[in-house]
């Protein structure tokens, strides 16, 4: 059975081309490695996956930046464009349903990174408003730039800093790595003392050899999936990370810039005493920040309607700064970001910054339906 079109598609389109935005057909069908290789692990495991004839791993077209992103950079398109679109997207969704319609905008190449992240936040506000008539709605705002220059601020070894920010926007996740960043060193177990000397010292090259030695002597060199090489450096990462650990002060400093919840317009102020009073700085970080707020108010956003949370991310992977979603009586109605790596990965020769967001139109066709005693309109 085809999903039919909710009936304000049409409306949407229209809004968005007031927006300077030229609407996009994306093909259903798409190469599946960009979505495995860049969408974050929440998305890969929803999707669904194909093959052609020829064996190209192909999927259901689960969502619609990366393709609108490689669109852009096949046909060479100059920059900043603003891309607008409306479809099917398929996935496995928690809350029921294989598809659905998503419809949103995607803006490309301004080099205004406060302007265009204040236009994407209006944008998907306004298209709500005219949607949704008089329903109450909320915007809950991140910045994952913010979260990493505090995890950068903290000394820990990229490879924690890494988990760190993977983990953003999963409270779950980052409780369980703060309470492994918060026990003391455990020792990689099932060494002798001599290749426990070498891992103690950091000899990734003389531990290298002498996995090879006994891998030759025992024959299974010749049947090995990795190098000793590779082994070694495996090893010494994974002493590197379980010997790191924060210490009680720096874990508060985390903890507490996680815990911030304010008000966007009292947000500035807030994030600054955070920094002072933990003794961190983060001043290029909070600079991007204060610009977007500015940017907000200059375009005339109703920031009494918002809130900054230190905690709150999105579970894709390939974000980069701003986040954010807009809720009406506990619904997720739209959600975006910023992506300025995205590009650059999918093959664009120069990096092109890039921000957007999309609406769930089944969720938004619920709503408007009990705004009218349980008919659509």
């Amino acid at each position: 059975m085809t999903l039919k079109q909710p009936e304000f598609a049409d409306d949407i389109l229209s809004l968005f081309s007031q927006r300077s935005t030229q609407t996009v057909d994306i093909p259903v069908i798409q190469p599946a490695d960009p979505f495995l290789d860049m969408a974050g692990e929440d998305l890969r495991r929803r999707i669904f996956l194909t093959e052609s004839e020829t064996g190209q791993s192909l999927c259901l077209r689960p969502e619609f930046t990366i393709p609108v992103c490689l669109r852009h950079i096949e046909l060479a398109s100059g920059t900043p464009q603003r891309y607008a679109y409306l479809g099917q997207v398929f996935r496995q969704r928690r809350d029921g349903g294989n598809e659905f319609f998503q419809a949103g905008i995607e803006d490309l190449g301004n080099a205004d990174t406060a302007a265009a992240d204040a236009a994407a936040i209006m944008d998907a506000g306004d298209t709500l408003s005219v949607l949704l008539p008089g329903t109450a709605l909320a915007t809950t705002i991140g910045d994952q730039t913010v979260f990493e220059a505090v995890v950068a601020a903290l000394g820990l070894p990229d490879g924690w800093q890494t988990r760190l920010i993977r983990a953003f926007g999963d409270q779950d996740q980052l409780d369980a790595l703060l309470a492994g960043l918060s026990q003391p060193p455990i020792d990689v177990p099932g060494l002798d003392d001599e290749a426990a000397a070498l891992l103690a010292t950091g000899d990734e090259a003389g531990l290298a050899a002498l996995i090879d030695t006994r891998m030759t002597a025992t024959g299974y060199l010749s049947n090995a999936s990795r190098t000793p090489a590779e082994i070694a450096g495996r090893l010494i990462e994974k002493a590197r990370l379980s010997s790191a650990h924060l210490d009680a002060k720096a874990l508060d400093v985390l903890k507490t810039f996680l815990a911030l919840n304010a008000p966007l317009a009292d947000a500035p102020g807030a994030l600054a005493a955070f920094a002072r009073i933990a003794g961190i700085d983060i001043s290029a970080a909070l600079a991007g920040f204060d610009e977007r707020v500015a940017a907000l108010k200059d375009i005339g956003f109703d920031a009494s309607t918002a809130r900054y949370r230190a905690a709150f991310g999105r579970p894709l992977d390939y974000y980069t700064g701003l986040v954010f979603e807009v809720t009406a009586q506990g619904s997720v109605l739209a959600g975006g970001g910023r992506f300025d790596r995205l590009l650059t990965l999918l093959g664009a020769r120069t990096a092109i910054p890039a921000v957007g967001f999309s609406l769930w139109l089944d969720r938004i066709a619920n709503m408007r339906a009990q705004a009218n005693g349980g008919a659509g309109r």
